[in-house]
């Protein structure tokens, strides 16, 4: 058997508390980290979601027989698609003109998305989609 040494001895007793101290610094590290991938991901699920709204909106609303009740069913579609993903109110603006048989009806909808919002970050979320869908020629007459 050997007997330790004094000097081993000794820095054993020095890095005695280390581990207590790497985990109080690295501790919020970490969960600053998960909290930053998470906000990363609410943004890219905007993403995905504004994209899906603007395309149920284009073509809820090319399928309607006049442009107000185009417009308003274009709304409907795109608020309930982000009604889960949207701080704020939904924006919806047709970006063609007009309202004419044969032609192309496009949107533009827009949100403020939770994302960075979350750790306090004062970062400007606001995503915007757009999409565009011909006019039916047999749409509602009714």
């Amino acid at each position: 058997m050997s007997v330790p040494s004094p000097g081993k001895a000794r820095r054993a007793a020095d890095d005695r508390g280390l581990s207590t101290v790497e985990v109080v610094i690295l501790a919020p590290v970490m969960i600053l980290f998960i909290l930053v991938l998470v906000a990363f991901g609410q943004l890219v699920d905007g993403r995905g979601a504004l994209d899906g709204a603007a395309r149920d909106a284009a073509r809820a609303g090319s399928i309607q027989k006049d442009h107000a009740t185009a417009m308003a069913e274009a709304k409907k579609a795109a608020e309930a698609n982000l009604a889960d993903v949207c701080s704020g109110p939904v924006n919806v603006v047709q970006t063609s003109q007009g309202f004419e048989p044969d032609t192309i009806f496009t949107v533009e909808v827009s949100c403020q998305v939770r994302g960075l919002a979350m750790l306090g970050l004062d970062v400007p979320t606001t995503l915007t989609a757009s999409f565009s869908s011909p006019l039916d020629p047999f749409r509602r007459t009714v």
